[in-house]
């Protein structure tokens, strides 16, 4: 790596450097015998600081070299340190900065590796500075952000610097002399955060994902540069076929690391070799729940092939299908992933199922059959042939489900901490399958409750025509020689044929709404009236205004006025007396429907006259008054009723009228 000698600029900025650093030591060392420990540390990194900054004010040396080197390791030991880092972390950190130190006593040592070792440490300490503040406690951030930013810069300009160095093979002497200046703002940042009184976090923790990540990026650059120096060696000895063997090697090296890079294998053993030597328990529990969780409460379909590959991960399975309780009470496969579904069926007192059920166990399939004394000198059931692991879904108690997985791609031995956590993923599975079959049969039984309703709606409206026509069957004996009452009977049976048509139209349409449309309230009611006229006692009607208009379907309407006269009537003795009156008052069309018969308790009126299946009639079935309802609150309107026993009942409809606007448009007056 050449270098050109020193510049009067880069003996000024280190200059500056140094005589910064030199102050904060000083101040550090003043303060370190009233405070924290952690301060005497930073104190040394500065001094180590200072004393790189003075040898580099005198151009490059193996001296300047080795303090550069040391100051570097005093930062990421700083680091360590300050974040309780146990002693195996503490040993893999020192292994770049030997390798550092050593370098720097080797003048003849390539550019490219005097350059790599730098960059490699700085990669370190910024992952350690970014671990430190994650790591933090939220209320301690204030105090330590200055230091970790002004550690930062001084890791990412070195960064900056050796990889700069790298791509030209030597080192650039602007950005080198703007280094000890850039050194130097990083003195004030320490200051501030030293006099914040900063509480460092107890214990750096290094997830599992930068852990693979980084190993796996480590990994892949030092193939990567082995396989470039095979290259330069086979077109160094190759002659003619140099340049060949040459791009043959790189492409070939490419190829390979592509295919173990894609490797489900090699991933799982680096997880696994990550797991065992650097951190006590197997599980990031955190990242798996918040992994799993993801999976399972995705909105995609497929939830039950999601739960399967959610499991299948935890113990790196490729593969596995998932078994449901049936109505029947037996389990059968449900759902597969790179499995053949087998099509056979367990009994829920099978051995397996039993041991699922009763003891909760994950079992091990191999373990069973090396060894069925354990497990009741039972045999496993033949589908199960090639299987690995057995994992109950237990919910409320019961077995709801078991998901069953194929051997791992490394091999993994199932302790009590990967049963724990498998056990806990499958209840999880359980809830959430449960919840999903669960909404599957409430939208099921919300179409037969749709359908029932609609059915029950046609009943009551045909039995309201039945005890029509009964009546005027009755008394046609009597009557039947009179004219009027002969009249009456036919428009009483081409009202109630109207009325079978429109039933049966609505069922071609499929349950499609009815259309509203402009009406005169007086012609209504005069029908509904006129449609009751051979009843005793007859009704009578009262309109106090002859222009109501509403806005509503003729048929529906109708049959609310027709369906509140036929209750008075059943109410009312024959002595009594029924009266519909209509009126007009606040932008509103009234219409009352009162009779003088036994009438209604105060608490029916409450609690059950507008409830469907409540009925003060013994052949009642209590739907008529629940419809009517319905209709009048889809156009607006209102039910209302006031009745006292023995002193008769009325029922009050509520209807926003409809005016004309000059210019023909029509208004819904009330709102």
């Amino acid at each position: 790596m050449p270098w050109n000698g020193v510049s009067p600029v880069a003996a000024f900025s280190h200059g500056v450097a140094a005589f910064a650093f030199g102050l904060l030591a000083i101040w550090l060392l003043w303060r370190s015998w009233r405070t924290a420990a952690h301060h005497r540390a930073i104190a040394v990194a500065a001094i180590l600081t200072m004393l790189w900054a003075a040898c580099a004010t005198a151009g490059r040396s193996t001296a300047a070299d080795v303090a550069e080197t040391l100051r570097t390791c005093g930062w990421l030991l700083l680091l360590l340190l300050l974040s309780s880092a146990r002693a195996r972390l503490l040993a893999c950190a020192s292994l770049p900065a030997a390798a550092a130190l050593m370098v720097a006593f080797w003048p003849a040592a390539p550019a490219l590796l005097r350059a790599s070792l730098p960059l490699a440490s700085s990669v370190f300490g910024m992952l350690l500075v970014e671990h430190v503040y994650r790591n933090a406690p939220q209320n301690t951030r204030w105090g330590i952000k200055y230091a970790c930013l002004g550690i930062g810069a001084l890791f990412c300009y070195d960064f900056y610097l050796y990889s700069d160095a790298m791509l030209l093979r030597r080192v650039n002497p602007d950005i080198w002399a703007a280094r000890g200046v850039i050194n130097a703002l990083s003195a004030p940042m320490l200051a501030v955060a030293v006099s914040r009184g900063p509480v460092w976090t107890p214990a750096l923790q290094l997830s599992r994902q930068i852990m693979f990540h980084s190993a796996a990026l480590l990994g892949a650059a030092a193939y990567l540069m082995a396989m470039a120096l095979s290259a330069w060696y086979l077109r160094y000895v190759g002659g003619a076929w140099g340049a060949l063997m040459q791009m043959a090697c790189l492409c070939g090296s490419v190829l390979l690391l592509a295919a173990v890079l894609f490797s489900g294998a090699t991933r799982a053993r680096l997880k696994l070799f990550i797991s065992k030597h650097f951190y006590q328990g197997r599980y990031d529990y955190r990242e798996e729940w918040q992994r799993f969780t993801r999976a399972l409460a995705n909105d995609t379909d497929g939830l039950a092939e999601r739960a399967i590959q959610a499991m299948a991960v935890l113990v790196e399975s490729p593969a596995g299908t998932l078994w449901l309780r049936r109505e029947d009470g037996h389990y059968r496969p449900a759902a597969r992933w790179n499995w053949p579904l087998p099509q056979v069926e367990e009994c829920a007192d099978s051995p397996l199922c039993q041991l699922l059920a009763n003891r909760g166990w994950v079992v091990d399939m191999r373990d069973w059959r090396l060894n069925p004394e354990r497990y009741q000198d039972s045999t496993p059931p033949a589908w199960s042939e090639g299987l690995w692991l057995v994992i109950p879904l237990l919910l409320d108690g019961g077995l709801f489900g078991f998901t069953c997985l194929a051997p791992p791609r490394v091999s993994l031995h199932v302790n009590w901490e990967v049963r724990d956590v498998l056990k806990i993923a499958g209840s999880q599975a359980a809830s959430y399958l449960s919840h999903r079959t669960s909404a599957e049969r409430l939208a099921i039984a919300r179409q037969f409750e749709s359908f029932s309703r609609m059915s029950t709606f046609i009943v009551h409206d045909l039995k309201n025509l039945i005890a029509q026509l009964s009546l005027l069957l009755a008394n046609a004996e009597k009557h039947k020689t009179n004219p009027a009452f002969q009249q009456d009977m036919l428009e009483t049976l081409s009202h109630s044929l109207g009325k079978m048509k429109h039933l049966l139209h609505k069922l071609r349409q499929d349950d499609m709404p009815d259309a509203a449309e402009l009406l005169n309230l007086e012609q209504l009611l005069k029908r509904a009236v006129q449609a009751h006229a051979g009843s005793e006692p007859k009704p009578s009607l009262e309109c106090g205004a002859s222009e109501l208009t509403v806005l509503a379907n003729w048929q529906r309407l109708e049959r609310v006025v027709g369906h509140l006269i036929q209750n008075a009537i059943d109410a009312t003795p024959r002595t009594g007396s029924i009266c519909l009156r209509a009126y007009a008052s606040g932008g509103h069309a009234i219409i009352e429907v009162s009779d003088t018969g036994k009438g209604m308790s105060e608490q029916f009126v409450r609690e059950r006259l507008f409830q469907p299946f409540s009925s003060t009639k013994a052949s009642g079935m209590g739907i008529g008054v629940f419809e009517s309802r319905e209709y009048l609150l889809e156009v607006g309107g209102q039910l209302q009723a006031s009745s006292a026993p023995s002193e008769g009942t009325t029922f009050r409809i509520t209807l926003p009228l409809y005016k004309e606007f000059e210019h023909g448009q029509a208004q819904n007056t009330g709102g």
